[in-house]
């Protein structure tokens, strides 16, 4: 399985394009993604096989100790990348600057572990949090750029149209975060924000569709692949096939990942 990045993928990338599914354990992949009779404690290291990153979820809803984060780190080969969604409790709230100590539960955790492995945190926000300048600063200084000598990237999700407005985009590239490209047919109301806002871009795909193999058509797949070289002209780029059909997602990754490796 290759692992190669764009720059060598094609003449003018920059970056390397990680594409990926969310999470590693869903029992509808066993015998379809997953080999039958793999056992569960190999999902992780062959999914790493397959795939060139993951976003890891489980962090949204509670964290792991640092053990957990060094076997992530040694079932997975070089070069391979996971990104960490963070804590809810540190974005679901009415004043966001005021989450310093679930901050600091968060990053505390053992994630910087990963080492080089570590690729950005994506902080998830509701879809009725409103952009409010003033917080939303206050949030964003609230972000390390580094911890435990580990570079950390921020991206945000964001998915209330008030967020669709060139102040927001502003602020984001003053802080250095990429917003993320969030592209949901069940959900036309969010933001799909395409913004050149830090040195990376990270997107979550998810309209995969069950009565295709391969998640997406041909087609799709082929413009997907477009999109993302367009965006590793200007840095690395992180791409997840999350929710639609989650059982065709490792099918489209994988999709994916030959088109650009062809």
């Amino acid at each position: 399985m290759s692992h190669r990045g764009s720059d060598e993928q094609g003449m003018g990338m920059t970056g390397k394009i990680h594409i990926g599914i969310g999470g590693w354990t869903y029992e509808p992949w066993r015998g379809v993604f997953y080999p039958k009779g793999l056992v569960q404690k190999r999902e992780l290291e062959y999914a790493a096989s397959q795939l060139t990153s993951i976003e890891i979820n489980g962090t949204y809803y509670s964290t792991f100790k640092p053990d957990s984060w060094m076997k992530w780190r040694d079932e997975t080969p070089d070069g391979f990348v996971f990104a960490v969604k963070a804590s809810r409790y540190c974005t679901n709230r009415k004043v966001l600057s005021e989450g310093k100590e679930s901050f600091d539960r968060f990053l505390d955790q053992g994630l910087t572990a990963l080492g080089d492995k570590l690729g950005p945190i994506n902080w998830q926000f509701m879809a009725t949090k409103k952009f409010d300048p003033v917080d939303f600063e206050g949030f964003l200084k609230l972000l390390p750029t580094e911890k435990d000598d580990v570079r950390l990237r921020h991206a945000l999700e964001v998915r209330h149209p008030s967020f669709d407005t060139r102040e927001f985009y502003d602020l984001a590239a003053r802080y250095g975060c990429a917003i993320v490209y969030a592209e949901d047919d069940e959900a036309p109301e969010w933001p799909r924000i395409d913004q050149p806002t830090a040195d990376f871009a990270y997107a979550r795909l998810m309209s995969s569709r069950e009565d295709e193999p391969t998640g997406m058509s041909a087609a799709e797949l082929n413009a997907t692949a477009e999109r993302l070289r367009g965006w590793a002209k200007r840095g690395d780029v992180f791409a997840y096939l999350i929710a639609g059909a989650k059982v065709r997602n490792p099918a489209a990754a994988m999709a994916l990942i030959a088109r650009l490796d062809g």
